[in-house]
């Protein structure tokens, strides 16, 4: 595949896997409904590589304040109840904050989990569904 890029020839690749896609495109578009909904390098397109952080908390558990807690580049959501969603400039100091918020609330964050974003997250934000087979 280098061979080819070295040489300047495109090769147009259709596909629904988008680990595929994010591990063979230098460029990638997102159709939905016909229409394009996104395009850009498998990096652009997941923020280069920020991260996540999540965890499973109690369901009435007030999240207001900590978004107040985390560093700069931040922001902190509910996509479901009882689960966080901590997205932006996730460092081992978010890590940090994130776990003090909870402890002093007597909270014990399950499944706490830090990752990067993927093409399959970013499609599912744009389309708000998951790919049909």
């Amino acid at each position: 595949m280098s061979e080819l890029r070295t040489e300047g020839a495109c090769v147009l690749l259709t596909t629904h896997s988008m680990d595929e896609a994010e591990r063979l495109a230098d460029d990638v578009v997102i159709i939905d409904g016909g229409a394009v909904i996104a395009a850009g390098s498998p990096t652009e397109l997941t923020g280069g590589g920020k991260r996540e952080l999540s965890f499973d908390g109690p369901v009435d558990l007030d999240i207001g304040g900590l978004a107040a807690a985390l560093p700069a580049g931040c922001t902190v959501a509910r996509p479901r109840a009882g689960h966080v969603l901590i997205s932006g400039a996730v460092d081992p100091a978010t890590v940090a904050a994130v776990t003090s918020w909870c402890a002093d609330r007597g909270v014990l964050a399950d499944n706490l989990h830090v990752r990067a974003r993927s093409l399959e997250d970013v499609f599912l934000e744009l389309t708000g569904r998951g790919l049909r087979s």
